[in-house]
């Protein structure tokens, strides 16, 4: 199987470009003055957010206007269609007539205010820090001219996915400008679109128990789109104890019209567990890396370690186990967790994953390149975890999977992925392709092919090969060494040619170095 081309071109990268966002973040950036970015970031966010649903509002408000039998400001017709009911002072043709106005901060709070108490599923979402005397009221009103200029009017932009698309680039750029923090909130999209390629989402119940701004749902939800699919065929649930970062997930699912429970508050997952009895066909997750303040001291007999107690200092086998307790019988789960996890024996996190290895839960290793992630340099790696390898059950019953019992595939990626900018690599859409595609052939799937292991890169191993490895589940330990085309050359033959090169390359050095010395007599003094 080829490898994907290392290559920088629009074609190959996955960012969701359209042309202007670069621009409109340009601009907008410079309006941040003195604001930082983690700040600044709900001011823009929270204007994309309402000029959404301002125009979603305004296209059915003009196809009402032309029905007879019907009432433009009937708040029921819109609720029908599934739009936000905006009132008149929230409308973004009302706020950018006054944008230039003094009292444009104040307008946009009470604004927010109006839409929430109209939309109870918004209440505590939408930020209403326009007022403050720190931000700047004349470039708010520039800003608002700016965004005034992404037309999403009409259905076919919508169904686009335009704004939703925008909203998704000033995460990323909000997540780069800030930098670790930033990164908390927000999993680089092709890390989260390797997740959904590989787990393929078509219809269940999704669980995320750190959903960030909502990453998962929302390539999820686009998955199922391309493919085919009803929205609606997933029941999305999850969690996030920021508060902030919760209020971000809100707006991101209502840009696209997506309803998920992610419970009436953020809370944590640990302490607060707002889904106790859910257990989902589909659990994808990038839990905080090597999380030493999750609280563990208090957990200790917990039911969810069914495999171990994690260790006080480290909750990564804690999200591990979280993830495992709320996982369907027939379940399948992917996450992100830093390559430690993988072969790290300190505290009983061996005996934990020697313990899951054993019950046979984990599907597949994949070790990722670095330089992925916006908060951390930490490298990485994806888990998948199979509560159930037999063939033709679960998830994917629609089409039946081989018997998977005793295997584990590991795939070695770290030398895929293109460098975006000086700091950040992004695995390509090809790339993407081509490691789901080795999952879903090893898996067994109808169309995908036929399963091979590549020296270097994939290979299926047996239950007992990695007990061998003192159940290590770091994919380089598996792959070996990646094949060397032969050019049916003899050793002897080729290390008899290879040492008249090097002589040759000895003596033209020797009378190089000749003529520098004989050159430099001249400038002797």
């Amino acid at each position: 199987m080829p490898r994907g081309k290392k290559t920088t071109s629009k074609k190959n990268s996955n960012g969701a470009k359209l042309g202007f966002e670069q621009t409109l973040w340009a601009a907008a950036d410079k309006q941040r003055g003195h604001m930082d970015a983690a700040e600044y970031k709900h001011v823009v966010l929270g204007l994309i957010f309402l000029k959404y649903i301002s125009d979603a509002f305004e296209e059915l408000y003009q196809k009402l206007e032309q029905e007879e039998y019907t009432e433009s400001e009937d708040r029921d017709e819109y609720i029908a269609e599934n739009i936000f009911w905006v009132p008149k002072q929230a409308r973004w043709l009302y706020l950018q007539s006054n944008a230039k106005q003094p009292t444009i901060g104040k307008l946009l709070d009470e604004a927010m205010d109006a839409i929430e108490k109209e939309n109870p599923s918004l209440k505590g979402v939408l930020p209403k820090e326009y007022a403050k005397p720190a931000l700047d009221k004349q470039l708010l009103g520039e800003l608002i001219d700016l965004v005034g200029t992404i037309g999403l009017g009409d259905a076919e932009n919508r169904s686009k996915d335009i704004l939703g698309r925008v909203y998704e680039y000033f995460l990323g750029q909000f997540a780069s400008a800030e930098g670790k923090k930033g990164g908390q909130f927000y999993t680089p999209r092709c890390v989260v679109q390797l997740l959904v390629e590989m787990i393929e989402p078509y219809q269940g119940r999704i669980y995320d128990p750190c959903c960030g701004s909502g990453g998962m749902f929302v390539q999820s939800e686009k998955f199922v789109k391309v493919h085919g699919g009803r929205i609606g065929d997933l029941s999305i649930y999850g969690q996030e104890s920021n508060p902030t970062t919760w209020k971000l997930c809100k707006m991101n699912l209502a840009i696209r019209g997506i309803d998920g429970n992610l419970g009436s508050s953020n809370a944590d997952s640990f302490h607060n567990d707002l889904h106790k009895d859910i257990k989902a066909d589909f659990i994808l997750a990038n839990p905080p890396f090597n999380m030493s303040d999750w609280g563990g001291n208090s957990l200790r007999e917990d039911g969810r370690w069914n495999y171990g107690t994690p260790p006080v200092g480290n909750a990564n086998y804690a999200w591990v186990q979280q993830i495992i307790h709320h996982l369907s019988e027939n379940g399948i789960a992917g996450f992100v967790l830093a390559n430690g996890s993988m072969s790290s024996n300190q505290s009983g996190e061996g005996d934990i994953r020697k313990a899951i290895v054993d019950a046979d839960l984990v599907d597949c290793m994949v070790a990722l390149p670095g330089q992925l992630f916006y908060n951390t340099p930490i490298p990485a790696c994806l888990w998948f975890l199979a509560r159930n390898k037999r063939h033709g059950v679960g998830a994917y019953r629609h089409k039946p999977l081989r018997n998977r019992i005793g295997e584990t595939l590991f795939i070695d990626a770290r030398k895929l992925g293109v460098l975006i900018d000086r700091v950040h690599r992004e695995l390509t859409e090809e790339e993407i392709a081509r490691i789901a595609q080795i999952y879903h052939a090893w898996r067994g799937e109808k169309g995908a092919g036929e399963y091979e292991d590549v020296p270097g890169f994939c290979k299926s191993a047996k239950w007992e090969e990695i007990k061998a490895h003192g159940y290590v589940l770091t994919p380089g330990r598996y792959v070996g060494a990646e094949e060397i085309e032969d050019d049916d050359e003899p050793f002897e033959e080729k290390m008899e040619r290879l040492a008249i090169q090097l002589e040759e390359q000895f003596a033209l050095s020797a009378k190089l170095e000749a003529e520098i010395r004989e050159n430099l007599k001249g400038f002797r003094m």
